[in-house]
């Protein structure tokens, strides 16, 4: 029982979690329009399409999911899913895939530039063509599936390409190295072909700002690996403080129970007392004379025997009753303090 309510709220923990990130429904009324990445087919329009037929597009279909933000911040945002045919800019875009994530949860997972960016900041426009995503601008992001923060990369295809360029821009720049420097020595020079080039330098500014570009990706991206860690020690923290809020909860109510019963027992001995010196109606001299010779047959509670009690050992059980029922009550407050307390810091987290 103890088990099941605490997988129970951990469960809960993770899917309130897990929501912020998730796209329950595809509800936009707005239009999303053609661009670069995907052309109308159906009279000049994108067409809606449902969220379970993004996994099983034909070659050459695409979709687009879009975000629409209320302008005046009244509402949340909604989105919705266009479909249409890929469009020549396509091809430009980074295909970003993650092994062992199924991909229909893709399609229904906000999309984040890097770690640590709030649930609301997610990526406006995403392309689908049915095995890999695509975004403007990246070559790589993150996406939380279940609750756990994933890391979608360039796919092993676009990875290859990438790699080819790269290796036919090298050659090109060795051969054009290579030209340059012989333009420096002369035939009559015997070292000239043995002279280390590495010791010139050049402060001529880079023209291409692919490349500017792609290194300031680069940079942004590593400071949101390192300053995103921050959301996740966050969220387990959360999660942490919300287990040992059940754990208290749990040994709270059952220091309560144990209360209760000691509780219980010294109300049932008083009864018997009080009924007992009833009859000496507060007269002291009855009364201490019934202390010294009263009798009362009871059982033991363990093995049940018949044992014969003194008033004076009925009151001494009542007063050990009445500790018991202290000491539990006490540790039942502290374990619902805790988890009081661990419930306002679980919230905190989460909400921050």
């Amino acid at each position: 029982m103890k088990r099941s309510l605490l997988l129970a709220l951990c469960l809960s923990v993770v899917s309130a979690f897990a929501g912020a990130y998730d796209i329950d429904e595809f509800e936009a009324k707005d239009q999303a329009s053609p661009d670069d990445y995907i052309s109308a087919e159906f009279g000049g329009k994108l067409k809606t399409i449902p969220a379970d037929e993004v996994s099983t597009l034909q070659s050459g279909r695409v979709v687009v999911r879009q975000k629409f933000v209320d302008p005046f911040g009244d509402g949340d945002a909604t989105y919705q899913l266009f479909q249409g045919a890929a469009g020549d800019d396509l091809s430009s875009l980074t295909a970003l895939s993650a092994d062992g994530v199924d991909y229909s949860k893709l399609v229904t997972t906000k999309l984040y530039k890097r770690r640590g960016m709030k649930a609301s900041d997610d990526v406006e426009k995403v392309y689908f063509d049915g095995k890999s995503v695509y975004a403007p601008g990246l070559s790589s992001a993150i996406v939380f599936i279940d609750g756990s923060a994933v890391t979608l990369k360039a796919s092993e295809s676009s990875a290859s390409s990438d790699d080819e360029e790269s290796e036919d821009s090298g050659e090109t720049e060795t051969a054009a190295a290579s030209s340059s420097s012989n333009d420096f020595c002369d035939d009559e020079e015997e070292d000239c072909d043995d002279e280390d080039l590495s010791k010139y330098r050049t402060n001529a500014p880079i023209d291409d700002e692919a490349d500017r570009q792609y290194a300031a990706s680069n940079a942004a991206s590593d400071i949101g690996d390192r300053f995103g860690v921050a959301d996740e020690v966050r969220f387990w923290s959360g999660v942490g403080l919300s287990v040992l809020a059940a754990a208290s909860i749990v040994m709270g109510v059952t220091q309560h129970m144990q209360a209760n019963k000691a509780q219980d027992a010294y109300d049932g001995l008083n009864e018997v007392y009080t009924t007992v010196l009833k009859d000496c109606n507060g007269n002291k001299v009855c009364e201490e004379k019934v202390l010294a010779n009263a009798q009362i047959d009871v059982k033991d509670e363990v093995t049940g025997d018949p044992m014969v009690w003194t008033l004076s050992d009925l009151k001494s059980r009542m007063e050990t009753n009445q500790k018991t029922h202290d000491s539990y009550a006490l540790f039942r407050n502290l374990w619902f303090g805790l988890a009081g307390a661990s419930i306002a810091g679980a919230v905190v987290l989460f909400v921050w």
